[in-house]
């Protein structure tokens, strides 16, 4: 299962991760519930028939800033502040009353700086926090420990974000600031070689190059780079020799999208994974906020697929079945613990009410807008309802409404060709099928049908050459035994690949991959 809920700051453009957050094998999720200052922690239950949730509430409410995260035993770890001191403790229903396992406490007043916890662990059965002073940032170990909080790791400069790059919890990303704070680069840290440091992105020397979220299975890796001469979101491939993408399909008018969640079981196979997106639209001066909606995109579809989020969607979160189905957590009034389920087009279909080939406007370019259609009747009084919700046959009040879409006018650069039968060409070839199948688990579901944007072309990328060998897929696979080699060997320089990116030369991305694992027999991912 592969879900990191992430969302931008409004701050130095740095992420966190909203209050609801999901375990890391899907099976539980936590949250701060109520309201003002009646807040108690809440644990989901999203691997059985329906979700519930059990409320797990103190002696007194919870002040602001406690932090909640699942394991995968059903306990919840909450992390209280107080007095300068980072408590930690293990939450459990015991009948009518909430048990509490007390685990200890860190000394980290706010003068020496902030102590977060990072998104769940691999496996499920521990937690970090990351614990950043003026010079250094210090790695800890807050569950699943023998004693208590230990300390892991201390990695020089100021870090952020955190994201988890392997299935056993060993390689961990972390977006470390320069000396001087203007550049921040992604570093691989190795939390069983006492946090040893690697380059992880740089594309330019200059850049701000942020990993957002990586999917072990396939290598797929999304990230944030002002390196094309504005924030834009890319993708790449852990360990591949290709360049960085930055497609127009990820930029949406004046919106910011974050992704949240990728598909998992998707083995080497990059361009077919599919991710899901948080998308939000800058409000207008004076006017009011537009909220939240959801984006789903693959990198072998050229399209982002909006969908509208459902009632009281809790923004920011899901999570994928292997079968491709998105999970999208909520709550109201009449349901307080539901999960939506929306149904994503297979990988090259075309959306519901789309037809096979895309729009074109007056002067031949391809539109990336997604227009609603006249005359659609709207579930809430103002919004038309997406097509797969109208064909579908849904009862009324199982249906969200349609979130906004993308403005007109959409960042169309020039005209794709067009085959004899009205359709995009197909550039990006996957390596292979991905064998794994899961029944999925569903609960009080809501079906959301997709509405896809038009298709825009991408940035322009260098022409690769037809004699480029194959690419080696690599992942940070720890070695087996103690006579572990080091995950970088010295003497073997980093990877250096072009960069995507609307600019007069073509910059350069370095991924350093802390282990390199040869693939016989597989292809480069492709990029649209």
């Amino acid at each position: 299962m592969t879900a990191c809920a992430i969302e931008t700051a409004p701050e130095g453009g740095a992420v966190r991760r909203p209050g609801f957050t999901i375990a890391a094998d899907g099976s539980y999720a936590a949250r701060l519930a109520g309201e003002g200052e009646a807040r108690f922690p809440e644990r989901w239950t999203l691997d059985g028939p329906e979700p519930y949730a059990v409320p797990l509430p103190a002696d007194q409410p919870e002040e602001p800033g406690t932090e909640v995260l699942p394991l995968a035993d059903g306990r919840v770890l909450i992390h209280r502040q107080a007095a300068g001191r980072h408590l930690f403790s293990l939450l459990y229903p015991t009948g009518p009353a909430t048990g509490q396992l007390p685990l200890g406490s860190i000394e980290f007043g706010p003068e020496r700086g902030t102590l977060t916890l990072l998104p769940p662990a691999p496996g499920g059965s521990r937690a970090y926090a990351l614990a950043v002073g003026p010079h250094t940032t210090a790695l800890w170990l807050v569950a699943g420990g023998a004693f208590g909080p230990e300390h892991v790791a201390e990695v020089p400069g100021r870090c952020a974000g955190g994201v988890w790059l392997d299935r056993t919890g060993r390689m961990l990303a972390l977006d470390r600031a320069s000396p001087d704070g203007d550049v921040v680069k992604s570093v691989a840290v190795d939390l069983e070689r006492g946090g040893e440091v690697t380059p992880l992105l740089q594309i330019a020397e200059r850049s701000d190059d942020r990993l957002l979220l990586a999917d072990p299975d396939s290598g797929l890796l999304l990230i944030r780079s002002d390196a094309p001469g504005e924030d834009r979101l890319g993708w790449g491939v852990l360990g591949s020799t290709r360049p960085v993408r930055f497609p127009d399909s990820l930029r949406v008018g004046d919106c910011t999208l974050t992704p949240f969640a990728a598909q998992p079981g998707q083995v080497l196979t990059p361009e077919s994974c599919a991710v899901a997106v948080r998308i939000d639209r800058a409000p207008t001066a004076g006017g009011p906020a537009h909220g939240s909606w959801v984006g789903v995109w693959r990198p072998s579809d050229r399209r982002l697929h909006q969908l509208a989020a459902p009632e009281g969607w809790l923004p920011g979160t899901g999570l994928w079945t292997r079968e491709g189905v998105l999970r999208l957590p909520f709550a109201t009034r009449e349901v307080p613990c539901g999960v939506a389920e929306v149904c994503v087009p297979a990988d090259g279909e075309p959306a519901a009410g789309d037809g096979a080939a895309p729009e074109r406007v007056a002067d031949g370019g391809p539109r990336s807008d997604a227009v609603p259609d006249a005359g659609v009747p709207a579930l809430d009084g103002g919004r038309p309802a997406p097509p797969a919700a109208r064909d579908s046959g849904t009862a009324p009040g199982g249906t969200a409404p349609a979130g906004p879409t993308a403005p007109a006018g959409g960042d169309s650069v020039g005209p794709d060709p067009v085959g004899p039968d009205g359709s995009l060409p197909r550039k990006p070839v996957p390596l292979q099928q991905a064998p794994l199948h899961r029944t999925s688990l569903t609960g009080r579901l809501h079906r959301i049908g997709p509405r896809a944007t038009r298709p825009g072309p991408e940035a322009a990328t260098p022409a690769a050459s037809p004699a480029r060998p194959p690419m080696r897929t690599a992942a940070p696979v720890p070695p087996a035994g103690p006579a572990a080699t080091p995950s970088v060997p010295s003497g073997v320089p980093p990877l250096s690949v072009p960069v995507s990116a609307h600019a007069a030369a073509p910059a350069m991305v370095r991924m350093t991959v802390p282990v390199v694992v040869p693939v016989p027999g597989a292809g480069a991912a492709g990029g649209t």
